[in-house]
């Protein structure tokens, strides 16, 4: 019989409710109101100055559906402004407001906080070697998922 509970699906399900559970924490303790999603899609318009829905979707690993209720709530907090995409008038381009980038210099240090928390229980060199391994798993099953890592976005092979 398969030992469930040393399977790399539990273990990812068990690790996600661990990484959503120290971000939370630490984000509010910051007195933040931001999910990990919201985050993430955050950082990456940082980046990336007018892309669109799907373009964002992609480059985080989400789905698109999703994308717009997390677009709605960050634009609803004043943290990204849509504007019609002078190339197709039926996108919409995405970009942080300044209130959005305050608050990322804000929240960074209580998002590494919880980075470090969930991976307390390694040493610097085994926490790498996680990174590194899971990086190499999730490049090599990326196209098993919903939502596949836009190739552009980094990832470890």
């Amino acid at each position: 019989m398969i030992d469930l509970f040393n399977t790399p699906g539990h273990m990812a399900r068990r690790f996600q409710q661990i990484a959503v559970a120290a971000f939370q924490l630490e984000v509010e303790r910051g007195g933040f109101d931001l999910t990990p999603v919201q985050y993430v899609a955050l950082a990456t318009l940082a980046l990336h100055k007018g892309i669109d829905q799907a373009s964002l979707a992609a480059l985080i690993a989400h789905d698109r559906t999703t994308m717009g209720g997390v677009i709605d709530r960050l634009e609803s907090k004043g943290l990204l402004s849509r504007r019609i995409s002078d190339q197709d008038r039926r996108a919409r381009e995405l970009e942080i407001t300044p209130a959005g980038r305050q608050l990322l210099k804000k929240i960074e240090p209580y998002v590494q906080k919880a980075q470090d928390d969930m991976l307390c229980g390694l040493s610097k060199t085994e926490a790498r070697h996680l990174l590194t391994l899971l990086g190499k798993a999730l490049a090599g099953a990326n196209d098993l998922s919903r939502a596949p890592l836009k190739a552009s976005a980094p990832m470890r092979k």
